[in-house]
């Protein structure tokens, strides 16, 4: 859009836990618009984390959200017909989104029964600072480390 931003939508809260931050997690559990069933998967692994770890589940996957979250990328820009990788930091609201993308997409890849049992098992393997997301996390770090220098080229 060229003119204003879009407003920004009011996210319901979830109806077991009644946080907006599952909410929005579900919706990017969800394909094909079945929330239904997107639910049920995020429940399923909340049991299990639940039965696995004998703690409170949502407390963990915050915990394991927050672990897998990064707060640096890097961007490409062109100075003078080099491009530069240019570490920047990430707003607020991008690094929950990526956070929760990169958990569900390492679930996705999961050699488990269930997706319940994918997402519980990189959940867990998030709050223990293991495991794909957590690897993804610290390679982004890694990455925006390494190409400090060029970060007096930021738009």
């Amino acid at each position: 859009m060229r003119k204003a931003r879009p407003k920004k939508r009011i996210v319901l809260p979830d109806p077991r836990y009644n946080d907006q931050l599952v909410t929005k997690f579900v919706n990017n559990i969800m394909l094909r618009g079945k929330k239904e069933t997107a639910y049920s998967i995020f429940y399923e692994a909340m049991d299990i984390v639940e039965d696995r770890t004998k703690e409170n589940a949502l407390e963990v996957w915050k915990k394991a959200l927050t672990n897998v979250t990064p707060s640096v990328e890097v961007r490409s820009r062109r100075v003078g017909g080099a491009t530069f990788q240019i570490p920047t930091e990430i707003p607020p609201s991008r690094k929950q989104s990526i956070g929760m993308k990169n958990l569900i997409l390492f679930a996705r890849k999961r050699n488990e029964k269930s997706m319940g049992r994918k997402l519980a098992a990189e959940i867990i393997s998030g709050y223990k600072e293991e495991g794909g997301a957590f690897k993804k996390k610290e390679d982004t770090h890694r990455m925006a480390e390494a190409n400090k220098a060029f970060s007096h080229f930021r738009f």
